[in-house]
């Protein structure tokens, strides 16, 4: 592991002496389009050789030449852009998402008071007032909820690079300037207020912006479960002998640790001293603990199950293998870029043209068809060009993606399938190969006892009965599972006395005044015992994946238990149902090539990966990735996290680790491997919805557009006023959502 890890280092940072990479948070951004403003910007600069700008995690990172450029160039370039850069802190993402909230709320709240002023009958003496009460609660709305929009759009068009909030902006500060000039009798007796169009049109934008937020700050949730693993405390070995208790982050190479049993191991080291089994699952995802020793490497975090252990500290801080994982998490988030909405994709485009369709429809009217009847030319052309800002108001646009993703968001959770990432949606759809880790998600993640072979001399309850009277005692998983066995056919035995567990060898101990030994076959040989007779029946189940354990009783062999980490029972349905779909099922794990071959076989999985370490698991996604697959991960270990946080989707099982459903995009709460279907055919349909949704928002625009220029109205007379415009970008919205909620409709 030790050698994986190192050359992944290396390979990481094969940089020249000239460069250097910078990692900071930015303050300022309001939507993907920002990130990619500046991300487009920073690659301009002389001297920046690289640049990744992540959204949802509001951050950067910069790769650039130190004799070109700096650290302080680059946050001032930052700034002129109009964002903020500062030094990386994770921040608690909560308070933003209470911001947000607020303003939804106020939003809301604003036009619900509208639609009330608008609707209930009133005395002529107070009506006359409405259309200021209108004003007001309009103006507080534009100039509180609605203000993130025109900062986000003065940033956009200040750096030629126009978003969907410049319509936005241009939506309301239409609807609201007209209804200004309305109230005031700027377009004589027959001038209408609109005010509700603009207060509306925030609310529904800003329930997209409230639901953005609330998946910002993940992968800093993630980062804070795995440093929280590391121990917090050290025993020190002193030169004089004597153990003093520090702090782990104050240990330095060549320091020699003591761990006893059921400790945090604090640091990565080398064993000089003492034999224990160590979990390394946070490491290897395996439930099987190791054998350390006298020269044996060991990994800080991983946990001491059994005996003492005297280690020297060979890597501290940002060398350890930890730290390295925690690297590999925040690399691969910020790696992975947000996903481009087909709506902001287009907005380049769309927002120059409806400007310029405002602009023309406004000059054709005012000088060309200037002498329309019962029109003063001005007010009609101004009203027109209005009409058609508003009506292209992307409402429906915005709604588009988010409606559906957060109906079929409480669809998945309904179904016990927790989706993290808004866009995880979208991209579970679009999957050619999901990747699934063994332990915990492909099998149980415990053993259970499949086979007992025992010698002739022997019934098959005594040798459950003799292996549990001697398991009793331990922890060791495999010890356990007997045990389990054991209580599952209702046996009792007796206690065992002189019990003694040796590391990496198994139990030795006295029944009934009769030696008894449970353990590997090296257990049973360094005390002059074979097990010829049940050679071949044992070498079958070898190749079948299983873990022995060898019982003899007082100097004869007697038997032996097969064990193996039991597959779940969906796991061969779910692997034939993503055939089904042409998405390739693959395995990997940690476990040996003959174990992985087993488990594989079994549940009809063709491609595996055997002896996989965590870094590695990150580079098989990456390989799938490179060669222009769309990949989903499935996992529920710590090691497993860089490997989810590099895929596109990462799928958690929710009975694994707090780190692997942090860093997971989706969660199965159920731990329930069928969810992992059941998610990519909820995500198809919510694509499904969302491309509908989309078609629809600018087949309102595509009839629309023409309607509000005016184009039918010396033919046929019709025309839309501003405040139908409104009605229509309203009635659009209304489409896209109720289409949305037709996602409950149909079961799972």
């Amino acid at each position: 592991m030790r050698i994986a890890i190192r050359t992944y280092i290396i390979r990481q940072n094969i940089v020249t002496m000239s460069e250097q990479t910078i990692k900071f948070d930015i303050t300022g951004m309001h939507c993907v389009n920002c990130a990619m403003t500046i991300e487009r910007r920073l690659k301009d600069l002389q001297g920046i050789k690289s640049v990744r700008i992540n959204f949802p995690r509001a951050a950067g990172i910069v790769t650039y030449d130190t004799d070109v450029t700096n650290q302080s160039q680059i946050t001032r370039y930052v700034k002129e852009i109009g964002y903020t850069a500062k030094e990386r802190v994770r921040l608690d993402q909560t308070s933003q998402a209470s911001i947000q909230m607020g303003w939804l709320i106020l939003s809301i709240l604003a036009s619900v008071a509208m639609m009330a002023l608008m609707y209930t009958p009133m005395p002529d003496s107070v009506h006359i007032y409405m259309p200021y009460v209108m004003m007001g609660i309009a103006t507080i709305t534009v100039l509180g909820p609605g203000m993130d929009f025109f900062v986000s759009a003065y940033k956009s068009i200040k750096n030629l690079f126009a978003n969907m909030d410049v319509l936005v902006s241009m939506g309301v500060l239409s609807a609201y300037s007209y209804s200004i000039f309305a109230v005031f009798g700027s377009f004589g007796t027959s001038g209408h207020a609109f005010f509700e169009t603009a207060v509306m049109l925030i609310a529904f934008i800003r329930i997209g912006k409230y639901l953005e937020e609330r998946v910002k700050g993940r992968a800093s949730h993630a980062l804070q479960k795995l440093v929280k693993l590391q121990a917090d405390k050290a025993r020190l070995l002193t030169p004089e002998g004597n153990e003093s208790e520090v702090n782990a982050s104050s240990l330095q190479v060549g320091d020699v640790v003591v761990v006893r049993a059921g400790e945090i191991i604090p640091v990565d080291g080398e064993v000089i001293e003492g034999a224990s089994s160590v979990d390394e699952s946070m490491v290897t995802g395996e439930s099987m603990p190791v054998v350390k020793q006298k020269g044996d490497s060991v990994v800080g975090a991983t946990i001491n199950k059994t005996g003492l252990l005297k280690v020297k500290t060979t890597k501290v801080g940002e060398e350890t293998v930890l730290s390295q994982i925690i690297t590999m998490v925040e690399d691969a988030q910020m790696d992975k870029a947000p996903i481009q909405r087909f709506a902001d994709r287009v907005s380049n485009i769309f927002v120059p043209i409806v400007v310029g369709l405002s602009i023309v429809t406004f000059l054709c009217w005012y000088f060309v068809f200037y002498d329309t009847p019962g029109q003063q030319p001005f007010v009609w052309a101004l009203k027109t060009a209005i009409a058609v800002l508003v009506i292209a108001c992307p409402c429906a646009m915005g709604l588009a993606t988010p409606t559906a993703i957060m109906v079929g968001s409480g669809v998945g959770l309904d179904h016990a399938i927790l989706i993290k990432r808004a866009s995880a949606l979208e991209e579970v759809a679009r999957l050619n190969v999901m990747v699934f880790d063994k332990t915990g998600t492909i099998t149980e993640g415990h053993f259970t006892v499949t086979d007992v072979v025992p010698s002739n001399t022997i019934a098959e309850s005594e040798l459950i009965t003799l292996a549990a009277a001697g398991c009793a005692f331990s922890n060791h998983p495999l010890a356990q599972s007997v045990v389990d066995e054991a209580r599952k056919r209702k046996l009792t035995w007796d206690t065992v006395q002189n019990f003694q567990e040796k590391a990496g060898s198994g139990i030795v101990c006295r029944y009934k005044e009769k030696e008894l030994l449970i353990g590997n076959e090296g257990l049973l040989s360094s005390h002059g015992v074979t097990i010829d007779k049940l050679k071949d029946k044992v070498e079958e189940l070898a190749s079948h994946g299983r873990s022995f354990m060898f019982v003899a009783y007082g100097g004869a062999g007697v038997g032996v238990l097969a064990l193996m980490d039991k597959i779940k029972q969906t796991a061969r349905g779910v692997v034939m149902q993503l055939q089904q779909m042409n998405i390739r099922a693959i395995m990997m794990t940690g476990d040996s090539e003959q174990v992985a071959k087993a488990v594989a076989s079994e549940v009809g999985i063709k491609e595996y990966r055997a002896k996989v370490l965590p870094a590695e698991k990150m580079e098989v996604i990456k390989d799938f990735q490179e060669k222009g697959l769309k990949v989903g991960m499935v996992g529920d270990g710590i090691n497993d996290a860089p490997a989810l946080a590099q895929a596109d989707v990462g799928v958690a099982i929710g009975a694994g680790t707090d780190v692997a459903k942090e860093t997971g995009d989706i969660v199965l709460i159920r731990n329930d491997m069928m969810d992992v279907v059941r998610a990519i055919q909820l995500g198809k349909r919510t694509l499904s919805k969302i491309r509908q949704n989309l078609f629809w928002a600018f087949f309102y625009n595509v009839i629309g557009i023409p309607i509000a220029a005016g184009v039918m109205y010396p033919l046929f007379g019709i025309s839309l006023k501003p405040e139908y415009a409104g009605l229509a970008m309203a009635f659009s919205s209304v489409s896209v959502v109720t289409n949305s909620l037709l996602l409950k409709v149909r079961r799972m």
